[in-house]
């Protein structure tokens, strides 16, 4: 089996840090604002906590390429 690509381990991470930067965005703004520590904490760790789950199930909804008619094995059941 082949190593995975660094393209492909970082992704992750990727995701993740999207999160973060919207979720900072968003605490940003609400302290900005309210100047309440508090309750920009609170919006910053529940919209990156909401991030996660969005962005997690539009990966989810996402279908891999699929292969090249040539590229498939012919005992495939599947399509």
């Amino acid at each position: 089996m082949t190593e995975p690509r660094r393209r492909e381990s970082l992704r992750p991470a990727e995701l993740i840090g999207f999160a973060a930067v919207i979720a900072l965005f968003a605490g940003g703004t609400i302290f900005a604002v309210t100047r309440d520590i508090a309750l920009a904490a609170i919006v910053l760790g529940a919209t990156f906590v909401i991030d996660l789950i969005v962005i997690s199930m539009l990966m989810l909804a996402i279908t891999p390429n699929k292969p090249m008619d040539g590229e498939r094995a012919p005992d495939t059941p599947h399509d």
